[in-house]
């Protein structure tokens, strides 16, 4: 009865140590004997007690982790890094499971062997270039690093999954002169686009002043042939109106004379109602006024004789 129960116990003792359960998103590694032996997959796997040891548990998660070093460009400027790296293992197959698991002794070393790539391949990268080309290299680090480090993370089973450049800074010295740099270069801009305003000003005030100086040219030539025509229209209707006067006197047998004698009269009484006060002195003798009648009469035959 006692060795029934012993039995009974050591059964279930080694029924329990058989027992393994692998957390979904990792692998066991099982080493017989200490050397590999095969690989439990998530969920319930059953090994052989004491001579089978799970070697490790590998995880086939997204791991992440971040970085922050420093580098110096070309022009020995001192640029500070601070890198998030994605990376997992490859994938589930038996062959990379393996190589994760005894490539490095520990998690430890594989951080080590993979943080010191990283910044090994950033700073041979930035060597070669100058502090003012960095900040916009960013896409470019990226690539270099992917392309570089993705072949050497194939060797330990492992795949680069995203490189990200959160900040990247430099001394304080190095950031002031830039910010005086985009100051200046601000400036510069600034009087570059008022002088273009000043011009466009000044060029449509220009254009402005030419084009009213054209239509007051315009004008005052239009104005001046209207005024000649007026004046042309008056003389031909004042000699048309003296020569059918000068008709009709003929016609009734009066003096032509009268014309010019009505028309001298008229223009006294015009200027004596609108001379504003200036004196005008007439010779009133009869030798004066039949020299005048005499001029105007000739006047009024010779524009007669015209027309």
């Amino acid at each position: 009865m006692e060795i029934l129960s012993v039995g009974i116990i050591i059964t279930v003792l080694l029924l329990f140590f058989s027992v393994v359960i692998i957390q979904q998103g990792t692998v066991g590694v099982i080493t017989f004997f200490g050397k590999y032996s095969r690989i439990m997959r998530p969920g319930l796997n059953f090994k052989i007690p004491v001579v089978e040891t799970i070697y490790r548990r590998i995880s086939i998660q997204n791991r992440a982790v971040e970085l922050d070093f420093q580098a110096i460009t070309h022009d020995q400027a001192n640029v500070y890094f601070k890198v998030m790296l994605v990376y997992a293992v490859v994938d589930q197959q038996e062959d990379t499971i393996v190589t994760v698991a005894f490539k490095f002794m520990d998690e430890r070393s594989l951080m080590q062997a993979l943080t010191r790539t990283i910044e090994g391949t950033i700073r041979a990268f930035v060597a070669t270039k100058k502090q003012a080309e960095i900040l916009g290299l960013r896409t470019e680090i990226v690539t270099h690093v992917k392309e570089e480090v993705d072949e050497t993370l194939l060797g330990w089973g492992y795949h680069l999954l995203d490189l990200q450049l959160n900040d990247i800074t430099f001394d304080d010295a190095i950031l002031k002169s830039m910010a005086q740099v985009v100051a200046s270069n601000n400036l510069k801009a600034a009087a570059e686009n008022e002088g273009q305003a000043l011009l466009i000003t000044k060029t449509k005030a220009a254009e402005a002043d030419g084009n009213a100086i054209r239509i007051s040219a315009e004008a005052e030539r239009t104005a001046a042939q209207l005024r000649g025509q007026g004046v042309a229209l008056f003389r031909k209707e004042v000699t048309d109106g003296m020569a059918s006067a000068v008709k009709e006197l003929k016609d009734n047998d009066l003096d032509s004379s009268l014309v010019a004698f009505s028309m001298w009269t008229e223009t006294i009484k015009h200027m004596a109602e609108y001379g504003k006060g200036n004196v005008i002195f007439l010779d009133a003798s009869n030798e004066s006024l039949e020299k005048t009648m005499k001029q105007m009469l000739a006047v009024t035959v010779k524009d007669l004789t015209k027309e």
